[in-house]
C-alpha cells in the first residue's frame, strides 16, 4: 500500500478486514474513546484498550469485504443488498462526527478473531487485483481530515472508482495446463510495448476466473492459449466486454458475434507475408509466424460491426487479426491468428529463410503490436530516462590501480575534480548518499571493494583481457550519457600504458556516425576505449583503418573462440556489425585528435550481445546455430566480449604497425560481406560497379566499366546495403 497506511502507536498493519460491530458494542467504544475537547490523541494504552473491545467484544453481524466492492464475484443482487444494510448500519450505528473530530486518527484493528478470519479468507482473493491507484491519499502530517463517517467514505470512494474507470492492470490468461514460461513470454514482449510505469501485468489463473473479482479490476484481458475456452469461461470474459473491458487475442480459439474461426493446417507453423492497416489508414507488411488459423465472418444483423485489419498476402486474402466490438460500455476485441506475442527464439523455425524474415520483420512486430494496444487504449509511450548512476574506477590489474589513484593524487584539484568541456569527473573514495550526478559533473568512486553489477562482472573481464596496456583502467557506470564523454578529460594526461576504457550498461544519449543516436537497451556491448597512435607510423598514416581493425576485432571476438567460428557475423563498411548481409547488430565510431605527432583516438563501439529485440543479437544467433547444427554453444555476455574485442584489436594494431594493410586485409576479407557485390552508385538509376576491395587509406574501391577502379571515402558515402547503393552523404 505503499506506505500510505500509518498507526499512531507504531504498530504495522498486516491485514485488513472491515466489519460491522452492533450497536451495543459502538456505545462502548464510544465510552472508551477520549473527548476531543479533553485530548487530541491516544495513548498505546488507550489504543490497547479500544483493541481488546475491537476484538473481543465485538460479535460479527455482517462481513462487508472491503475488495467486494471493487469486484466482488458475488451476484449483483446480493451486492446490492449489502450496499442496502451497510448504508443503514451507518445511519443508526456509527460514531458521529462530534465523538471523533476532525484531525484524529481512526486506529486499525487487525483481528485474529475466528469471525474476522473467515472473513480474511474469503476475502484475500478479492484484493489480490486491488490497485494501489484506489487508495485514497492520506496527508504528510498523518492527519486526514476524515470529514464523513468511515465506512460512508469507503463506499463513496469504492464507487468513484468504478465510476471513475478501470485500474490500470493488464491480465494474461494462458490457459489451464500451461507453464509459468509461456506466461513470462507475453509478460516480457507487453513489458517492452506498454508504459511500464502505467500498468501492472498480473496472469490470471484457471481457478481464478470464475472466483476472483478481476472483471471489475482490469483495463486489458489478454488470452494467449491455443486450447478450448470452457463455456463459464466465455460467459466471464463476455462478462468483461459488457462492462467495457478490452481483450486481446493471441492465437486463442476464443471468438463472439460475426466472426468465426476455421483451420487451415497448411499454414500453421509456416511465415507468410500479412498487410495491416494502421490507425492513419496507412499498410504495413511484415512477415510473421502464422497460427493454423484465420477468421471468416459469418452472416449476422451486426456484421457490419466486425473489422478486418489484417489479411495474409495470399490468393485467399485470409484475415488474421480482426476487431470486434462489444456492448454499448466500450468492450472491444482484437484478435490474432498471427503470433504477435512470440520472440522468435521460442519458436521452433522451419528454414534459415524463414529465420531470416521473422527477424527482418521483428521492428514492425513490434509497431503492430504497439498500434493495437493504443487502440485499445493503452499508453505505449516511452519510458522516462533512466536516473544517472556513478562511476566505478575498476582495474584488470591492481599495480596499475595503484599507480592511477598515485597519479590522481597530483592531477586533481583540491575539490577532487578532473575538468573538461564534455563531462568533469569529480573523484571520491566511496558512494555517498547525497552524490551529484549531472550529464556536465558525474562522481567517479576509487574503491573497488565495493563493486558489483547484475550486468557486469570484473573477474570475466579480467579472464578475458589479455593486453599489454589496452583496457586496463576502467570506468563503469550502470547509466551514463554517453561512454564517448567519459574520457575527454582524462586522455590528454594519463601516462600511456595506463590504457583508458569506458563500459556502460546503458546510455542515454548513445552516439552514432554522422551525429546519429544510437539506442543503448540492456544487453548491449557498449564502451569507448582510448588509444595512441604515432603519427610516423603505418597506422598514424592510414587513421581510416582503425574502424576497420574495430569492426574486425568484434566479429573476431566471436568467431575466434572454438567452436563459435561459423557463427554468422560480419563487417560491413565502413564501420557496423551484421547479421549475414541482412540485418545490423552493432557500430562502430572513431574521434581523433592530433596533439604534437602522436593521435589520441577515441573508439566508440556497441554491439547486440543479449537483446534479442527490436532486432537481433550475437545470442540470437549462437541459438540459431545450436538448432540448426545440434550443437550446444553457451550464450555470451557483454563483459566477456569487450575484453575478447579489445585483445583481438591490440593485435591486430600490433601487425599493421609491422606489415601494413596487407598484415590484415586477408582477415578482414573473410568476415566483410561485399564480397562480390555489384552496386550502383550515387541513385538507383546511377552506374553499375563492382566492389574489388580497399586501398591502402581504408576507403572502399569500386571497379565502374570504362572508368577503372576508384575508391570512395567513408566521410562522404554511405553504404545502403537494403538497395545496395553507395549513396554520398550530404550535410
Amino acid at each position: 500500500m505503499e506506505d500510505r497506511l500509518q498507526m499512531d502507536n507504531g504498530m504495522v498493519p498486516h491485514k485488513i478486514v472491515s466489519v460491522h460491530l452492533q450497536e451495543s458494542t459502538l456505545k462502548e467504544l464510544g465510552q472508551v474513546a477520549p473527548s476531543v475537547k479533553e485530548k487530541r490523541s491516544v495513548s498505546s494504552t488507550q489504543m490497547n484498550e479500544i483493541t481488546r473491545a475491537a476484538i473481543f467484544g465485538t460479535t460479527v453481524k455482517s462481513g462487508l469485504e472491503i475488495a467486494a466492492s471493487l469486484g466482488d464475484p458475488e451476484s449483483e443482487e446480493e451486492k446490492s443488498k449489502l450496499e442496502k444494510e451497510s448504508k443503514h448500519d451507518n445511519e443508526s450505528n456509527s460514531l458521529s462526527d462530534k465523538e471523533i473530530g476532525p484531525g484524529e486518527h481512526h486506529h486499525l484493528h487487525l483481528s485474529s478473531c475466528h469471525e474476522c478470519l473467515q472473513l480474511e479468507n474469503s476475502t484475500i482473493e478479492s484484493v489480490r487485483f486491488a490497485s494501489a491507484e484506489n487508495i485514497p491519499e492520506l496527508s504528510d502530517d498523518c492527519s486526514s481530515k476524515l470529514e464523513e463517517k468511515n465506512d460512508d467514505y469507503i463506499a463513496r470512494e469504492i464507487k468513484r472508482v468504478n465510476l471513475a474507470g478501470k485500474p490500470p492492470n493488464v491480465l494474461i490468461y494462458v490457459g489451464s495446463e500451461t507453464s509459468k514460461m509461456e506466461f513470462e513470454q507475453v509478460k516480457s514482449i507487453l513489458e517492452e510495448c506498454v508504459n511500464g510505469d502505467s500498468y501492472t501485468i498480473y496472469q490470471l489463473r484457471e481457478e481464478q476466473v470464475l472466483k476472483a473479482p478481476w472483471i471489475d479490476n482490469a483495463l486489458l484481458l489478454v488470452i494467449a492459449t491455443e486450447e478450448p475456452i470452457s463455456e463459464e469461461n466465455h460467459k466471464q470474459f463476455m462478462k468483461f466486454l459488457s462492462k467495457g473491458g478490452k481483450i486481446l487475442g493471441f492465437s486463442s480459439s476464443f471468438t463472439f458475434d460475426g466472426i468465426q474461426i476455421k483451420r487451415k493446417n497448411k499454414l500453421k507453423k509456416t511465415v507468410h507475408e500479412l498487410v495491416v492497416s494502421k490507425l492513419d489508414n496507412t499498410e504495413i507488411k511484415l512477415d510473421l509466424l502464422i497460427s493454423g488459423c484465420i477468421f471468416e465472418e459469418v452472416m449476422k444483423e451486426n456484421i457490419g460491426k466486425v473489422k478486418p485489419l489484417s489479411r495474409l498476402n495470399n490468393a485467399d486474402r485470409d484475415i488474421v487479426i480482426v476487431h470486434l466490438p462489444y456492448g454499448d460500455s466500450g468492450g472491444e476485441a482484437i484478435l490474432s491468428q498471427v503470433h504477435l506475442e512470440l520472440n522468435i527464439n521460442s519458436v521452433d523455425i522451419q528454414t534459415k529463410d524463414d529465420f531470416n524474415s521473422l527477424k527482418m520483420s521483428n521492428t514492425k512486430r513490434y509497431e503492430v503490436l504497439r498500434e493495437i494496444l493504443i487502440s485499445l487504449g493503452l499508453s505505449c509511450e516511452l519510458r522516462e530516462i533512466p536516473m544517472l548512476t556513478p562511476i566505478y574506477l575498476l582495474s584488470s590489474d591492481e599495480e596499475i590501480h595503484l599507480a592511477f589513484l598515485k597519479w590522481l593524487e597530483q592531477n586533481v584539484d583540491a575539490k577532487g575534480l578532473i575538468e573538461s568541456s564534455k563531462v568533469s569527473l569529480k573523484f571520491v573514495s566511496s558512494c555517498e548518499s547525497k552524490m551529484e550526478i549531472t550529464p556536465s559533473l558525474m562522481s567517479v568512486i576509487t574503491q573497488m571493494g565495493n563493486f558489483s553489477s547484475e550486468h557486469f562482472s570484473l573477474e570475466t573481464y579480467q579472464q578475458n583481457l589479455q593486453t599489454k596496456k589496452l583496457g586496463k583502467i576502467l570506468l563503469f557506470s550502470e547509466v551514463t550519457t554517453t561512454t564517448m564523454n567519459l574520457l575527454d578529460g582524462l586522455m590528454f594526461k594519463l601516462p600511456e600504458e595506463m590504457g583508458l576504457i569506458a563500459i556502460a550498461v546503458r546510455q542515454t544519449q548513445g552516439k552514432g556516425r554522422g551525429g546519429n543516436v544510437w539506442l543503448s537497451p540492456v544487453g548491449c556491448a557498449l564502451s569507448t576505449l582510448h588509444i595512441t597512435i604515432p603519427l610516423y607510423s603505418n597506422l598514424g598514416q592510414r587513421i581510416p583503418f582503425i574502424q576497420h581493425l574495430v569492426s574486425l576485432a568484434v566479429v573476431e571476438s566471436v568467431r575466434s573462440i572454438p567452436g563459435y567460428e561459423d557463427i554468422e557475423l560480419r563487417v560491413k563498411w565502413p564501420n557496423d556489425i551484421y547479421y549475414s548481409d541482412l540485418m545490423k547488430l552493432g557500430g562502430v565510431l572513431v574521434n581523433s585528435t592530433l596533439t604534437e605527432t602522436t593521435f589520441h583516438i577515441l573508439i566508440g563501439f556497441g554491439f547486440n550481445v543479449n537483446n534479442s529485440n527490436p532486432t537481433i543479437c550475437i545470442n540470437d544467433l549462437i541459438t540459431k546455430y545450436n538448432k540448426e547444427e545440434g550443437t550446444q554453444l553457451k550464450a555470451l555476455t557483454a563483459d566477456c566480449l569487450i575484453a575478447r574485442t579489445v585483445t583481438v584489436l591490440e593485435r591486430l594494431i600490433d601487425i599493421f604497425q609491422e606489415k601494413g594493410p596487407n598484415g590484415v586485409l586477408h582477415r578482414y576479407y573473410k568476415y566483410w560481406v561485399h564480397s562480390g557485390k555489384q552496386v550502383r552508385l550515387h541513385s538507383e538509376e546511377g552506374p553499375l560497379a563492382w566492389i574489388v576491395g580497399i586501398d591502402d587509406c581504408g576507403f572502399l574501391q569500386v571497379h565502374e566499366e570504362g572508368k577503372g577502379i576508384e575508391s570512395v571515402h567513408p566521410d562522404g558515402n554511405s553504404f545502403d546495403m537494403l538497395k545496395n547503393l553507395i549513396i554520398p552523404k550530404h550535410s
